[in-house]
């Protein structure tokens, strides 16, 4: 049985683990040869792929520099010779300090949108000439429900994915004339080690307040999202771009 993915190469940044390494994981799953990328070391998580019988390479990625996406995009076309994927899941999210926006760090609020916005910004242009010499690709953005439905108290996450969806319409219109797809994925807060730092001791109450703001009503895994990221990034979605498509349980409807 052939995989959705087969004879593709896919880029997933901020794959050292949560959504990143469970991407990495699904899409070598369907065939896909998988590039992974993070500030953080992305070992275990070219482990878990091998183990899984997948083919992957591991690269160090800080993706507020655009010298550093270059040679991702220059490692994944030297080792796999095209890119027809890419995955802009890297942000800064677990681990923020949030407040009243007025009380917002500058510090911190450069640092997130430098990261999640600038970031995803810097990725697509790493890739964009491979994939028109590759004839068409596919970038799949990770935003937020934060920025359809409003996140109050961390005004710099929900600004920098909405931020995300802006990019995902403009660059859906640019791209399209080179067969490029850009899509968006808004989650709500998936249960991840990002998620429980990022509401640290507030967690419990937080997963009960979200699922009971749902449709389906309970809190999401990190396999929800999967079906939706393969089917951006394959053919099956080949008429689909500028699109933001909410996985949020039916917390908003678009």
């Amino acid at each position: 049985m052939t995989g959705q993915l087969d004879g593709k190469v896919a880029i997933v940044t901020g794959a050292a683990r949560g959504l990143g390494r469970e991407y990495a994981l699904r899409l070598a799953a369907e065939g896909a040869r998988v590039i992974v990328g993070d500030i953080r070391d992305c070992g275990q998580t070219v482990a878990a792929v091998e183990a899984a019988g997948g083919t992957v390479t591991g690269v160090t990625l800080d993706v507020t520099d655009m010298a550093s996406c270059a040679a991702m995009a220059d490692a994944a076309v030297e080792k796999y010779g095209r890119i027809d994927v890419l995955i802009n899941n890297a942000a800064l999210y677990g681990g923020l300090k949030g407040g009243r926006f007025e009380g917002l760090d500058p510090g911190d609020w450069n640092r997130v949108l430098a990261v999640n916005v600038t970031g995803v910004w810097n990725c697509c242009k790493a890739v964009v000439g491979a994939m028109r010499e590759a004839g068409s690709g596919s970038i799949v953005n990770i935003s937020s429900l934060a920025a359809v439905y409003g996140l109050p108290f961390s005004l710099h996450y929900a600004t920098s994915k909405a931020a995300v969806i802006g990019m995902t319409r403009s660059l859906a219109r640019e791209l399209g004339r080179d067969w490029i797809r850009v899509n968006a994925v808004a989650p709500t807060a998936v249960m991840t080690e990002g998620t429980e730092e990022f509401f640290g001791d507030k967690l419990d109450r937080a997963k009960e307040i979200i699922a009971k703001g749902q449709t389906l009503q309970r809190n999401l895994e990190t396999g929800d999202l999967a079906g939706t990221i393969i089917y951006l990034a394959s053919d099956a979605s080949k008429f689909v771009t500028g699109q933001t498509i909410m996985v949020d349980g039916g917390t908003v409807y678009l």
